[in-house]
């Protein structure tokens, strides 16, 4: 399967797509709850059920942007070789 058809097939089927992440990670957050030991915790952090779930989330909301600041601030320059001063 092609990467275009790929694309073109979630573009198609968004809605879905959504539902399903959505429902994996409420899966995931009540396994949590449920199956997890909070007793031998490291982190204060770590006794709260869904934890990993947030920091996750969180560490990929902050890759995004800071990839977009760095982008911004050499990256995405106007691609003009002389200086219009």
């Amino acid at each position: 399967m092609s990467i275009i058809r790929l694309i073109e097939f979630l573009r198609s089927n968004l809605r879905s797509l959504v539902i399903s992440c959505i429902s994996v990670l409420v899966l995931l957050v009540l396994a949590d709850w449920l199956f997890v030991s909070k007793a031998a915790v490291h982190t204060a952090g770590e006794r709260w059920f869904g934890f990993w779930s947030l920091f996750g989330f969180l560490s990929c909301l902050a890759i995004i942007f800071l990839s977009k600041w760095f982008g911004h601030l050499g990256i995405m320059k106007p691609e003009d070789y002389y200086d219009h001063d």
